[in-house]
């Protein structure tokens, strides 16, 4: 929604300022020109990127039109469905988890909180890692480094609509020149007409810049921005993960584990203690 204003905001303080300068917004509408300026973006993006960046990055853009889903409602059921699975652990030991790990969309303890189970990329993380836990096999320094090259592959695949978006954006100016260009070239060739229709296809060609500035830093680039922000946000949920299995796994009470989750969230979505404890112990009765 936020970038939906923003757009209103852009447009309204560019063409606005202009025709109170006295200028015609008609002049500025120049759909040859977006021809090439757009048409050249989109043949460069499927050019510059092969099928799982292309992909990717258009399963990614339409999330920048919807509200973030990284709340702290969403961060407290996460957590809250940490210290269940770690309270059952402590209490009946790690293989009485065993069938939750396996069959999370069966299990009592994950289909309590379907706005986790939406995700299934934290489902599949946090169930692998209970699953390791189970076997035994691994000590916390082995899971440890695991998690974090984990992580970093997911940054790294997270990161890949951003940077052709922001690839995109920086093109676009250059693309703006060669309508602008292309104008020049077509005003050249009709140099035997009168000045006033000769400065009118000078306008229009410089339009092309204009343009090509316009849709790059107003439009275009500022969604990639949105893009590394979301993917951030992301990437805090699999961190708290981490932190509290390790916690449990160097033998801290589930309370406590939960606490470590909770240390590592921003701010802005961070509940207090007291907040998350009353929230745990409700959903534990739930």
């Amino acid at each position: 929604m936020l970038v939906i204003v923003g757009y209103i905001v852009v447009v309204l303080s560019v063409f606005g300022g202009f025709a109170l300068a006295g200028g015609h917004l008609a002049a500025l509408f120049q759909p040859l020109e977006l021809l090439m300026i757009g048409g050249g973006a989109i043949g460069a993006f499927f050019v510059g990127n092969n099928s799982k960046a292309i992909k990717a990055t258009l399963k990614a853009l339409p999330t920048v039109f919807k509200g973030s889903k990284y709340t702290r409602a969403l961060y407290m059921d996460m957590m809250a469905l940490l210290y269940e699975l770690l309270t059952k652990i402590r209490k009946e030991g790690l293989m009485s988890v065993e069938s939750d790990v396996d069959a999370p969309e069966s299990s009592p303890l994950f289909t309590k909180y379907p706005t986790i189970m939406a995700d299934h990329h934290i489902v599949e993380f946090m169930t692998d890692y209970l699953r390791l836990m189970v076997s035994g096999s691994m000590n916390a320094f082995e899971i440890e480094n695991l998690m974090d090259n984990e992580i970093e592959t997911h940054h790294h695949e997270g990161e890949v609509p951003a940077h052709v978006i922001n690839k995109i954006g920086d093109g676009l100016p250059a693309f703006g020149i060669i309508a602008a260009v292309m104008g020049v070239v077509h005003t050249m060739e009709s140099v035997g007409l009168p000045p006033a229709e000769l400065g009118i296809l000078i306008a229009h060609a410089l339009v092309g810049t204009f343009l090509g500035i316009l849709l790059a830093y107003g439009f275009v680039s500022p969604l990639a921005s949105q893009l590394e922000q979301r993917l951030h946000e992301s990437t805090k949920m699999f961190q708290c993960v981490k932190v509290t299995l390790l916690a449990s796994i160097n033998g801290y009470a589930p309370a406590i584990a939960v606490e470590f989750g909770r240390k590592v969230l921003f701010s802005t979505e961070r509940p207090s203690f007291s907040e998350l404890e009353t929230y745990v112990k409700g959903a534990k009765s739930r």
